[in-house]
């Protein structure tokens, strides 16, 4: 009987400036598990003095209200995913100091949050970049027309969150202007 090889490489041989893949994962979500601890020591600390700074003046207050409720009502699982909100990743530990949020429960969800999001965003945004550069090798064109696609959703995305967040006019502010 014949074995059938498949033509997929050995997922443990990817490497990046000389490092294995996995390494780098590893690193990653160590150095990002010591960012979540400094930003909740730092909130800790600080307390609500954190709002009347130029970190919380730049996030706003009605979207630290938002993240305070979040943690209030979810607490630590809050933290785990806030893993998965682009926005939230790192505004949300910082409440969490603020909050005093239990300090154990913290560690146990920003690990878990490290040890699922860091692997699957390392290796998701892997094989995308690879994919799309193994594209351009093969069809420069067809590489072009996905990547000007892809610009033209963020585009609409972008579009369409302002336009849903910026303040409607009613029909007496255009007959008073």
């Amino acid at each position: 009987m014949r074995l059938l090889v498949a033509n997929i490489p050995d997922p443990t041989s990817a490497s990046f400036l000389g490092m294995p893949l996995w390494l780098w994962v590893l690193l990653g979500g160590i150095g990002l598990f010591g960012v979540f601890q400094c930003y909740y020591w730092i909130g800790h600390k600080l307390g609500p003095r954190l709002y009347a700074s130029r970190l919380g003046r730049k996030i706003d207050e009605k979207n630290i209200l938002t993240v305070e409720n979040a943690v209030r009502r979810w607490g630590a699982l809050a933290v785990y995913g806030c893993f998965w909100v682009p926005g939230l990743r790192h505004t949300l530990p910082w409440v969490a100091g603020v909050l005093r949020v239990s300090y154990p429960w913290y560690v146990v969800a920003s690990a878990l949050g490290c040890l699922t999001w860091v692997p699957v965003t390392s290796f998701g945004l892997y094989s995308l970049i690879w994919g799309w550069l193994k594209l351009a090798a093969e069809s420069p064109f067809l590489a072009g027309g996905v990547a000007a696609a892809l610009l033209a959703a963020i585009v609409t995305v972008v579009c369409l969150r302002r336009r849903r967040g910026a303040p409607r006019r009613t029909e007496d502010e255009f007959t008073n202007v």
